[in-house]
């Protein structure tokens, strides 16, 4: 009896203990990811300048897309066309860079001021041979960034312009004095000056810009950059044309020759599997998504190094980092016009946006301006327009993700600890399958976006805020049911934000479940 009841004894101990086993594997299980928010720790104010946007002369970009002129049928106010400036509005964008990309060092702004039937033509030699009438130009610009409430970023001509030309450029749209080219604005119909805080000495320099070395760029900033004097009140936040990707002895050679006559560099990121192999836009493999993927989060590497190059000479971070160009890069739909760059935009690129804007507010301490390319019809754009007259504007999965993320703007980043599963790609590196960001607002909201990259799996991730008590928490989600999906003209909502109604909160802590392949954005008070 006595050995029947230790060996029942022995039994019942090993049961309880395998139940032990089995709740602990449970509860480890339980999440396929932790992130663990420092709400406490936040100091850094993420700039509404990194949700910027970029308009250059290229394609549709400006006309047909920003602009359709005054005589059009397509609806528009005074010359912009109007949903497209109205979903710009909704979008709330702080800063529009223009009129270049590689199209500014082949502008000269005069050519673009006066009457519109005055204005002589010229060939856009970097973009398809199109015929450029000028009829957008400086005041069409400033003004339509005064009607859309953001600060104008013009990029000045140093490739093919002059000292001369650029200095009187800054005097025209900033002088309220009786100088010559104010007295030239008002005859132009314009009498208060402009507010231009954002000035690029030249654009990709190294490139389309003059082709020039580090040093020889260096000594063209400084001779340029004596003559671009600030007119009245006006002080220009000058910048300089920065590196390509991983290109760190550009920023180390003109953080050591130019230093603090400029207030920002840029540096320049596109996601491209290979430049001559770009890929389709919506026709892709799953290890092609993982290969973008990939490509996108090395950003967070380039931003990084070039941050510690200009830490050795100003560790104080007085200069700023200026992503002013950045997004995918596909093949040009079929039946386009070649040079024009016009590419569909999937949940793919919806994707790598998140994943971008993540990587930025974690660098915003340097990074204080990012421009994604491009703006309308170009690259990887917040909205299409139908090119056939139609006057259909489609917003594109880009575009929702710039929307969701609108409360970051200005919010105080809170640095995050996370924990997730991994992928291995097909070049044997390994792939983090949850991106997360965290702020907290001006009211004292925490903001937390949150991407599973992972194409099949659902991720459920435990969100823990470091003891900050949660009484509510509402969100959105953007997700489409292949990862190849698109708006188009016909189907404008195929990826579009939804209410998220899957984060739960348990014992403090947030429950967050996201299926596949989605981005999520939660307000939790």
């Amino acid at each position: 009896m006595r050995s029947n009841r230790f060996f029942s004894t022995l039994c019942l101990r090993r049961i309880a203990l395998n139940i032990l086993l089995t709740t602990v594997t449970m509860a480890v299980n339980a999440q396929d990811a932790v992130v663990r928010v420092h709400a406490n720790q936040g100091k850094n104010k993420i700039n509404k300048e990194i949700y910027g946007q970029f308009a250059e002369h290229l394609g549709s970009c400006i006309y047909g897309g920003l602009w359709v002129g005054e005589d059009s049928p397509i609806p528009n106010i005074n010359g912009y066309r109007k949903d497209v400036f109205e979903a710009l509005k909704t979008l709330e964008i702080p800063v529009l860079r223009w009129p270049g990309g590689c199209f500014a060092d082949d502008y000269h702004w005069m050519d673009g001021i006066g009457p519109k039937e005055n204005r002589p033509s010229l060939r856009n030699n970097n973009w398809g041979g199109t015929i450029e009438d000028n009829s957008f130009g400086t005041h069409e610009f400033l003004n339509l960034c005064e009607m859309l409430g953001c600060e104008p970023y013009i990029s000045g001509n140093v490739g093919s312009g002059t000292v001369k030309e650029m200095a009187q450029w800054v005097e025209y749209m900033t002088s309220e004095g009786d100088t010559p080219m104010a007295r030239l604005r008002r005859q132009n119909g314009r009498d208060k000056a402009w507010k231009v805080k954002y000035f690029g000495i030249g654009n990709e320099a190294w490139g389309c810009g003059g082709n020039m070395t580090p040093e020889y760029y260096s000594d063209e900033f400084r001779k340029f950059n004596t003559y671009l004097r600030d007119q009245g009140d006006n002080k220009l936040f000058r910048i300089a044309s920065g590196a390509s990707d991983y290109d760190y002895n550009w920023t180390k050679v003109l953080m050591k020759n130019i230093g603090n006559r400029m207030q920002g560099i840029s540096v320049h990121y596109y996601t491209v599997k290979t430049w001559n192999n770009k890929g389709k836009a919506t026709a892709f493999t799953p290890e092609e998504y993982y290969m973008t993927i990939e490509k996108c989060l090395d950003v967070d590497n380039v931003v990084r190094k070039h941050s510690e190059v200009m830490d050795e000479t100003d560790p104080e971070k007085r200069i700023a980092l200026m992503v002013d160009e950045w997004g995918t890069w596909w093949d040009e739909e079929p039946g386009t016009i070649p040079g024009h760059l016009y590419q569909q935009n999937s949940m793919r690129d919806a994707m790598v946006a998140a994943l971008m804007l993540n990587v930025f507010h974690k660098y915003t301490d340097r990074v204080r301006m990012a421009n994604i390319a491009q703006v309308v019809n170009v690259l990887q754009s917040m909205i299409l327009t139908d090119q056939k007259g139609t006057g259909h504007m489609v917003l594109t999965p880009t575009y929702h993700v710039f929307e969701m993320y609108k409360p970051f703007q200005e919010a105080t980043y809170l640095p995050l600890d996370m924990e997730c599963a991994t992928t291995t790609t097909t070049e044997g590196k390994s792939l983090p399958l949850v991106s997360a960001s965290a702020a907290k607002t001006e009211k004292g909201n925490i903001v937390i976006a949150l991407a599973n990259v992972d194409l099949n799996k659902a991720q459920t991730i435990e969100v823990d805020l470091e003891g900050n008590n949660i009484s509510n928490v509402e969100g959105r989600i953007l997700t489409s049911r292949n990862i190849q999906d698109f708006n188009d003209f016909e189907h404008t909502d195929v990826v579009a934000p939804k209410p998220f109604k899957d984060a739960k909160i348990k014992k403090g802590k947030l429950s967050v479940k996201m299926p596949s392949k989605s981005i999520v954005v939660l307000k939790i008070n």
